[in-house]
Order: structure tokens, then C-alpha cells, then sequence
């Protein structure tokens, strides 16, 4: 059997980039000898095994057929005679198709050297079409190699946007599909590849809520949070709060829409909500009470989850640009104020039942109060 190292190790080491993962394929060999090598297989019917040692993966060389619709609706053939170029050539992209031998010798009957040089994202196949799973990753690839000047092949391009109109995307789980967005969202760039989404018509099929209220300071908001290196999950939020804002009974249709159509982690989902609420509660025109801002504070549920106020925060200073903002020091001495009231006190003082919770809100409007009236914000 012949071993190949193949895939993005590959084409990261030709790039200068960390590897981070290898995988390999492995010509010339049956499950059985595999099995007696200890390796572990994965899965009974997928011909991929991990190595006994580096726990690496190791693929049989495999062509594969379309039966079905979606990533999944695949046969696989994996036998001793299938070919290093047969394998390579069901691989997505032509930089994605190179193997390298034990010697160090680069196996890349696809051209994927002079497209890596050309910095160009090119399907390797018309079999690209069988998988909507690539329209993603495409997506994926153009984000994170944007800073090295990558754009996607035309005929790519021109392809993506025809597997949009036939609706093989359609068959794309949600739960899928944010696996995607999440993967993205750890690296930067990430507005490229919810552009790239939306330039061929794939991110309306996802999202149309998204889509539609995809703009200029969304992509402005994102590239700031990447800035200041936010967590993926408030990078995730900041790419959704703009659907936050059509709130009802302190929910929002669209972003409810948009949450159970991909899935949306909760915590997600209620920081987008979150931030919606607070940026509305400062665009009102009537007068700041300790009661308004009490009501707010109890919207977002920050006294279960104190680190909640914080990310909302920081999510609040991605539109305003400003991290000491007025806004955000009187709100924070709100905060700091009414969480020196304590419920073990209120008790102590022989509240019981629903008078705890009245009691615990008063005293926390008159610490706020002081506070307000303390505050240079007033001003």
C-alpha cells in the first residue's frame, strides 16, 4: 500500500501556514489490512480509520456516486484499485487535490500548485455540483484566504449560483449549515463568506431574514468585533441583532424566524435579542427613569448571568464605536449600583414569598436612582 498525505495540510504548508491537522490516503489497500494494522475504522460503512497511535485519519481511495440529494446521497467505492488521480479528482477544490508522497514529491494532476500561485478557489470537477455542502466551504475558503488575495474561479462562480437554482441546497440541514457559519466565525474575514453567500443567491435560501438585512454596518460591525477579537458567538450575534429590532412582547419575529431556520445556539439568539432591546432603550426620546432602566437590566437577564451584561456591552459599543460612550457609564453604575442589593438581606429583614421579589425591586430602583443622579450622563 502507498501513503499520501492530501488535503489541507497540504495546501497550508504550500501556503506558509500553520497545519494544524493531517489526513491522509492510502492506495492500494481493503479494510481488512487496515483492521490488522490497528487501525480503527470510523463508521461500518465509511472507509476511514484512525491511526493506533496519532489517532490521524487515514482514507481508503475512493471514488463515489450521487444517488441522492445533499451531502449525504453518496455511494462510495473504496478498493485496492482505485487511483491517488481518482481520489483526488472527487475532492472539491484544485488546491484541495494535491498529495504529497513520503519523499516530499507533490502528486497535483489538478493544477493546484498554479492556482495556490494564481490565488484562485477552483472546483475541480463538474461532481463539484453534487454536494451543497461546497457552496459553504467555498464560501469558507474565500473568507479565510482573503487576506492572502484569493477570489473564486468565474466558472466556479457561475456553478455555485446554478446548484443554488436547481435547489440542491435545499437539502441542507440547518444544523449543518451553522456548523459552517460557526467554523467561519472563529477566523476572520467572516463578512466575505456571508457576502459570498449572498452574491450567488444562497444566503436568501438559508436566510432570507439575513439576507435582507444584510448591509454595509453589519460588515463594518463585524470586521470591529474582529478587531477587538470577540468570541465567536458575539461575532454570531452581531451578524444577527439587526433582525432583533421589530420587538413585540420583548420578542422579535424575525429573529425568531431566522433561529429556528438555522438552529441558532440560544445564547446566540438572546444576545442578538438582548442588544436590540438596549440599543432601543437609548434611542428613546422620553427621559431616563430608575424604573426604565430597572425594566431593561430584568429584559436582559442579567442577574442570573452577570458575564451577560458584559457581552451585551461590548456588542453595544460595536455600533457605537465608542468604548467609554456616555450611554455605557451610566448603565454600568446602574448595574454596579442595584447589585449591592441583595436578596439574603431582604429575607433577613423578614420579607417572604412575593413581597422578596417587590422588596428586591425597590431597593434596586433606589440604588439606581442615586446613580442616575449621579451620573454625567444626565448632563
Amino acid at each position: 500500500m502507498d501513503v499520501y498525505l492530501v488535503g489541507g495540510a497540504v495546501r497550508d504548508s504550500l501556503l506558509g501556514r500553520q497545519v494544524t491537522e493531517r489526513d491522509w490516503v492510502v492506495i492500494g489497500a481493503t479494510p481488512e489490512e487496515m483492521l490488522s494494522s490497528h487501525f480503527q475504522q470510523v463508521g461500518k460503512d465509511f472507509p476511514v480509520f484512525l491511526h493506533p497511535e496519532t489517532k490521524e485519519e487515514y482514507a481508503l481511495a475512493r471514488t463515489e456516486r450521487k444517488t441522492g440529494h445533499g451531502y449525504k446521497g453518496f455511494t462510495c467505492y473504496a478498493e485496492p484499485n482505485v487511483t491517488l488521480e481518482e481520489d483526488l479528482q472527487r475532492r472539491d477544490l484544485t488546491i484541495n487535490a494535491i498529495a504529497q508522497a513520503a519523499d516530499g514529491t507533490l502528486v497535483d494532476p489538478y493544477d493546484g500548485q498554479k492556482d495556490l500561485e494564481n490565488k484562485v478557489l477552483r472546483h475541480v470537477s463538474e461532481a463539484f455540483a453534487e454536494d451543497p455542502l461546497r457552496v459553504l466551504r467555498v464560501a469558507r475558503f474565500a473568507a479565510r484566504y482573503h487576506e492572502y488575495g484569493f477570489q473564486i474561479a468565474p466558472e466556479t462562480e457561475i456553478l455555485m449560483k446554478q446548484m443554488v437554482n436547481t435547489g440542491e441546497l435545499e437539502h441542507l440541514t440547518p444544523e449543518r449549515i451553522w456548523k459552517e457559519f460557526e467554523k467561519t466565525f472563529t477566523e476572520n474575514n467572516a463578512a466575505v463568506f456571508v457576502q459570498t453567500l449572498l452574491d450567488i443567491g444562497a444566503l436568501e435560501v438559508f436566510c432570507p431574514e439575513l439576507a435582507q438585512s444584510w448591509q454595509q454596518s453589519t460588515q463594518e460591525r463585524l470586521n470591529y468585533a474582529e478587531s477587538r477579537q470577540f468570541s465567536a458567538t458575539l461575532r454570531l450575534a452581531s451578524l444577527f441583532q439587526d433582525l432583533g429590532f421589530d420587538i413585540q412582547d420583548g420578542k422579535s419575529a424575525r429573529l425568531t424566524a431566522a433561529s429556528e431556520k438555522l438552529r441558532m445556539p440560544k445564547e446566540v439568539k438572546d444576545l442578538a435579542q438582548f442588544t436590540a432591546l438596549y440599543t432601543q432603550f437609548f434611542q428613546q426620546k422620553t427621559p431616563f427613569t430608575a424604573e426604565k432602566v430597572l425594566k431593561m437590566l430584568n429584559s436582559i437577564d442579567v442577574w442570573r448571568k452577570e458575564e451577560r451584561f458584559d457581552d451585551v456591552l461590548k456588542l453595544c459599543q460595536i455600533t457605537e464605536k465608542n468604548i467609554e460612550s456616555l450611554h455605557t457609564k451610566m448603565i454600568k453604575a446602574c448595574y454596579q449600583a442595584a447589585l449591592t442589593v441583595n436578596v439574603q438581606d431582604v429575607i433577613k429583614d423578614g420579607f417572604e414569598g412575593v413581597q422578596i421579589k417587590k422588596e428586591l425591586e425597590k431597593r434596586r430602583i433606589s440604588k439606581i436612582n442615586e446613580a442616575l443622579s449621579e451620573s454625567d450622563a444626565l448632563t
